[in-house]
């Protein structure tokens, strides 16, 4: 007796949702990133308004000065979604972990000159605070923006400025053997000391902004644009060449997590400029208008590593942020 098995192909009737199909075709398959993301937020049928803010909607494109004929022009150029953010932060995690286990195991930070440390502890460990900061402004824009690419982009964010803070945390233990003087320290100096009040003026200013947009352009635009290569590259590249190298291994998160961040600020940048002349001139007056509050504040902080030369390392930080933006179509 002879079996015979024929193998049939059975062709779907589609393979796209229909939401999807309307934007990349109907005979090509999405991607999980685009499944993820496009026209996931709903545009009709909402539930009363807010008692807080009658005057919109749950959803309102509204809410900011910027205007999109289509909000989902943007999409992120790392194509996150949950599964691949998450993916990624454990594999980061992991190795941090292992970072901060080799570090505490063998002492590094014992060999570190003293005044070196010092420095660390003066500004770096009140970085703590600012990553708080910058995790309320992300989740007010994933709260009150428009468009899940750019709303679900800020969450993450958000959640990766946390994790930032409580890695400074570590440090700030690490170095005092688990004692909190540092921290404590690292409080005070927020909250009293007059290097670090104009940026925590800034700060608290930027909570209570209307438009999220600009909320956006202040945090992730100007201020990381001009912190994080002023104390996690040029600060901490000085001091590890002070002796301070196995401090490298306790930030290397922050430094990779920066070069990453770029990529979709300036794509987010260039979409919406390119949009309308309106909205390059409304970014390139937010931009302004931040880099002037913001480049004092960062002057006073980089006293405290860079002495003299803290307003010209401020100011090639600057330049390069300006440099950056005019590629993207806002020019300052």
């Amino acid at each position: 007796m002879s079996l015979s098995i024929a193998a049939k192909e059975i062709k779907p009737l589609r393979i796209n949702y229909a939401h999807i199909a309307r934007r990349v075709g109907e005979n090509k398959p999405a991607t999980r990133y685009q499944e993820a993301v496009y026209d996931v937020q709903p545009t009709t049928n909402f539930h009363y308004p807010a008692t807080w803010d009658t005057e919109h909607q749950l959803f309102d494109a509204s809410r900011t000065a910027i205007k999109m004929k289509d909000w989902y022009s943007f999409t992120d150029p790392r194509q996150y979604y949950y599964t691949a953010y998450v993916t990624a932060r454990a594999k980061q995690q992991e190795l941090m972990e292992n970072s901060f286990e080799m570090v505490e195991k063998h002492n590094l930070l014992q060999n570190i000159p003293a005044e070196v440390l010092d420095i660390v502890r003066q500004t770096l460990i009140p970085l703590r605070h600012v990553e708080y900061g910058a995790n309320l402004n992300n989740q007010d824009i994933c709260d009150r923006g428009y468009g899940v690419t750019i709303t679900s982009l800020a969450s993450f964010n958000g959640f990766d400025r946390i994790g930032m803070a409580q890695y400074l945390s570590r440090i700030a233990l690490l170095l005092d053997e688990n004692e909190e003087d540092t921290l404590v320290a690292a409080r005070e100096a927020w909250l009293t000391n007059p290097v670090w009040q104009p940026l925590r003026h800034a700060m608290e200013d930027s909570f209570v902004l209307a438009d999220w947009f600009e909320i956006m352009v202040a945090q992730n635009v100007v201020m990381d644009g001009l912190l994080y290569p002023l104390i996690y590259e040029r600060l901490m590249a000085k001091l590890a060449a002070q002796g301070g190298a196995p401090l490298l291994m306790l930030i290397q998160f922050m430094t990779e997590w920066y070069d990453e961040t770029v990529r979709w600020t300036n794509q987010l940048m260039k979409v919406t400029a390119a949009e309308s002349p309106e909205n390059a001139a409304l970014l390139s007056q937010w931009t302004q208008h931040w880099l002037a509050r913001l480049e004092p504040a960062m002057t006073s902080i980089a006293s405290l590593g860079f002495g003299d030369q803290a307003a010209e390392q401020v100011m090639a930080v600057k330049q390069d942020l300006v440099t950056r933006l005019a590629k993207n179509g806002v020019k300052v």
